[in-house]
């Protein structure tokens, strides 16, 4: 089994001692209760993996030896969720499956039905959506932690669609009314993918038709309808047998 992965801003070269402490260090020291010569797999979040060994544990810090470090490939291609947010007992569990499905990114979006609002306190939400997908790399041993955006509402969404569809992106806006099915899509041939989920209460058609005249392709996941918090995760394994993410 790999070793269990922990996140430290810089990795240092094989042969130095890194120390991990704050809530990295808590958490393998004090929750995993990491002892001396256990192995670490440490990495920066953006690709770097090295294989350590703890050398001095205290109760909120350990000290370990780098034996090797290696720079991971990324995934390809690329998959940005556009995740409408939901109810506030679903929000941060659509973060942690969709990241242990693989998202290279996140983008929160506060779409017409959205049961949540995060006005005023959009900045609390994206730093809990920002520790939930820390979190969830962390227990899916990824290399790569998924970048989440800022709140974007619908005119910042259609912005960003036009421009990933003009650098040759594939867009799919998933929803029952979708005129094309999810296998249909050229998704191998991508370079980038992004999925756009909407809130519990479904895409209203004045967002459909914004984002299809932006260069979006509604489009149908499968024959069941899925919560807002498990589409992307769902999408996002099916894109792994499309793709050559697998």
């Amino acid at each position: 089994m790999a070793a269990t992965v922990f996140y430290l801003d810089e990795v240092p070269a094989p042969g130095a001692i890194a120390v991990l402490d704050g809530h990295e260090g808590r958490h393998a020291a004090t929750v995993r209760r990491i002892r001396v010569g256990e192995p670490i797999t440490l990495s920066d979040g953006r690709g770097v993996l090295a294989e350590s060994e703890v050398v001095a544990a205290q109760r909120d810090r350990l000290e370990l030896a780098v034996r090797n470090r290696v720079l991971a490939a990324a995934p390809t291609p690329r998959v940005t969720v556009v995740q409408a947010i939901p109810k506030s007992d679903r929000s941060e569990l659509a973060v942690e499956l969709m990241t242990e499905a693989g998202a290279d990114a996140i983008v929160p979006w506060q779409a017409a039905r959205c049961v949540a609002n995060w006005d005023g306190k959009a900045a609390k939400g994206v730093d809990k959506w920002r520790a939930a997908a820390r979190s969830a790399a962390r227990q899916s041993r990824r290399a790569y932690v998924p970048d989440v955006a800022d709140l974007h509402r619908t005119n910042d969404l259609l912005g960003v669609v036009r421009t990933a569809v003009a650098d040759g992106a594939i867009i799919a806006a998933l929803h029952e009314s979708g005129n094309a099915r999810f296998t249909e899509l050229a998704f191998a041939e991508a370079s980038e993918i992004m999925l756009i989920v909407g809130p519990e209460g479904g895409l209203d058609d004045a967002e459909l038709t914004a984002l299809a005249e932006a260069g979006a392709r509604v489009t149908l996941l499968g024959p069941t309808v899925l919560r807002t918090s498990t589409a992307a995760a769902v999408a996002l394994g099916a894109l792994g047998a499309l793709t050559p993410r697998w």
